[in-house]
């Protein structure tokens, strides 16, 4: 009886149905991104000229529980996960009092720049209040705090050294990982960091 060291047709069939079954798989996956992209695309269009913030430029809070909610569900979809992240602008009622309101709008309008130009564009940003500001993360777990923290100090310090407004911009951070079982949508997530937030344990 003589035994051979090379696989069989058998053998050689199956590993070739395997690579085929992964290529296959990769292929179906990058279509899939790209439906949901060119679905994305005539969605997010119309939402963020129907619902910008004049000030920032950015979307408002409308605007924002809408694309949030876009990229979580595709996130679902993708099994991918989601975090959002919550920034709160400190003392900023003393810059408004203290420097005037036109200040204060431009302290607004920075902080935004900086948001956009700090995160990805398939990240949502988006002022959704007064002195506050969102970002869902897509595809993402939870991040490194201090990391985010320091990157968005530094160029808004840049950015103040060059204006010279006699005043810093100083904020805090919330985070909040997705989870489908427990908040179900970006209201839930909101509504969960808001919690966590008067409960004082999660500001950074």
């Amino acid at each position: 009886m003589v035994v051979s060291g090379k696989p069989g047709k058998s053998g050689a069939h199956t590993e070739l149905s395997c690579e085929r079954s992964v290529l296959e798989n990769a292929v179906q996956d990058r279509e899939r991104m790209r439906e949901l992209a060119r679905s994305f695309e005539q969605q997010l269009t119309a939402v963020q000229m129907a619902s910008m913030d004049e000030l920032t430029l950015l979307t408002n809070l409308h605007g924002f529980l809408v694309l949030a909610q876009l990229w979580l569900d595709a996130c679902q979809q993708l099994e991918k996960p989601a975090t959002l992240l919550l920034f709160d602008l400190t003392y900023f009622n003393q810059i408004n009092d203290v420097y005037g309101r036109g200040e204060g709008d431009k302290a607004l309008k920075s902080f935004a720049d900086v948001l956009r130009i700090a995160f990805r564009e398939s990240d949502v940003v988006g002022r959704v209040g007064g002195d506050e500001f969102a970002v869902l993360l897509a595809g993402s777990s939870a991040v490194e705090i201090a990391g985010i923290r320091a990157r968005i100090q530094e160029m808004l310090d840049e950015r103040l050294a060059t204006a010279h407004p006699g005043y810093d911009i100083r904020f805090s951070i919330e985070q909040i990982e997705f989870d489908p079982e427990t908040h179900s949508t970006v209201d839930g997530l909101m509504a969960a960091i808001d919690l966590a937030r008067h409960q004082g344990s999660v500001r950074f």
